[in-house]
């Protein structure tokens, strides 16, 4: 039997009435993004490879899809992230010395699921900020993440931040001082993520900063006041490498930019989320009726620099797909077929109401009958809205 009909494993297509809400989410979350000063891009969906995977680490360069471009023999790929687009966009297409602020909205594509039976193909929406270094850009940044998962009406969102300094610090001190092998360092990022302290300790010689490291996941997640504890918290890792306690206190600094925020607060070291390239706080937005993160960014300095533009960045992406309402649209009002004498004013009428905003769905012809709970009638010469039920009745 035939199977043309049949989409690839992983690949969903949207139909009525999702499909529609989904474009009016991108509407709205767009409308946010240029309320808060954005300049809307569209980069191409596929481009040469090696610009989609500059400053990127092995994840990102498994989860994109290569074709070769007939036109030049080189080797192509399909987008499967959109920021290393926007940092090229900031390098070269819209270069600038001063601060730039980019925002977009399309389809990406995964080779493979990133969790099982999720889409290949979300549509992202995201923001970056190019050439501030200060954490004000961090913080904007967030709440303007905020502020989009309130517009997709997402309540009591909470948000995880952390900080790759911290991590990468102690990744460096366990390397030099012989408690970690360079060959288990990839190993240790995804045990980390999953805050599997026995999987940690088994990747590295027993230590005081082993201890820490296999502890600290689990002992940062449980902070519920970050503000009050993340100081308390400090004092006590004083051993810690300097660039450690550097990004503890540029968390601190972050948790005050962000006071009054409409979120619940965390603190996580564990929150290495993303495709390598970020290099200092890091953030990601959950809720208890989603298994993954609605929304993550953070901030990836430099990475512009083999586009020769090394640049101060920050930004987010939420994956649109995640946030599509479950309403259920309201349906057309359907206009009948009539003779030609009655087309003028049915016409005006139809018109009328598509300038209203209805949805307004023409018959045509005997062959397709009336349909949906409203419908264009005419009565004594004016064509009314009535409700097909009441109509049927008379």
């Amino acid at each position: 039997m035939k199977t043309h009909w049949r989409l690839p494993r992983g690949v969903d297509e949207l139909l009525p009435p999702k499909a529609w809400a989904l474009e009016l989410l991108r509407r709205q979350v767009l409308d946010v993004f240029v309320a808060w000063g954005f300049d809307y891009v569209e980069p191409p969906i596929i481009e040469y490879l090696e610009s989609l995977l500059v400053g990127t680490g092995e994840d990102l360069d498994l989860q994109t899809l290569k074709v070769v471009d007939q036109a030049s023999g080189r080797q192509m790929g399909v987008r499967a992230d959109m920021t290393s687009q926007a940092v090229r966009i900031d390098a070269h297409s819209l270069a600038t010395d001063g601060v730039q602020r980019l925002c977009y909205a399309g389809p990406v594509v995964f080779a493979n699921p990133q969790i099982a039976q999720a889409s290949r193909v979300p549509v992202k929406a995201g923001a970056e900020i190019f050439g501030v270094a200060s954490l004000h850009a961090d913080a904007e940044v967030i709440k303007m993440m905020l502020a989009t998962l309130e517009t997709a009406e997402v309540e009591q969102p909470v948000l995880l931040l952390g900080h790759m300094g911290i991590y990468r610090s102690l990744v460096q001190a366990l390397i030099a001082g012989g408690d970690l092998s360079e060959d288990n360092e990839k190993r240790l990022f995804k045990c980390v993520q999953r805050k599997s302290e026995s999987d940690i300790r088994n990747l590295l010689k027993p230590s005081a900063l082993s201890d820490l490291m296999a502890t600290l996941p689990t002992q940062m997640a449980q902070v519920d006041d970050p503000a009050q504890l993340l100081p308390e918290l400090r004092r006590q890792l004083e051993q810690l490498p300097g660039q450690v306690l550097k990004a503890f206190d540029q968390l601190q600094d972050l948790i005050k930019l962000l006071d009054h925020s409409p979120c619940t607060m965390r603190v996580d070291v564990s929150e290495l989320s993303g495709y390598g390239y970020h290099n200092g706080p890091v953030f990601a937005v959950y809720h208890p009726q989603h298994g993954s993160a609605l929304a993550q960014g953070g901030r990836y300095d430099g990475i512009g620099a083999l586009f020769g533009r090394a640049r101060p960045a920050t930004g987010f992406d939420v994956n649109l797909k995640n946030l599509i309402p479950d309403g259920v649209s309201q349906p057309p009002i359907f206009a009948p077929a009539v003779e030609p004498q009655l087309q003028e004013k049915l016409d005006v009428a139809v018109r009328a109401l598509r300038a209203e905003g209805e949805r307004v769905r023409c018959g045509l012809g005997e062959d397709e009958p009336p349909e949906g709970a409203r419908r264009l009638v005419l009565v004594s010469n004016h064509w009314e809205v009535v409700e097909a039920e009441a109509y049927e009745n008379k």
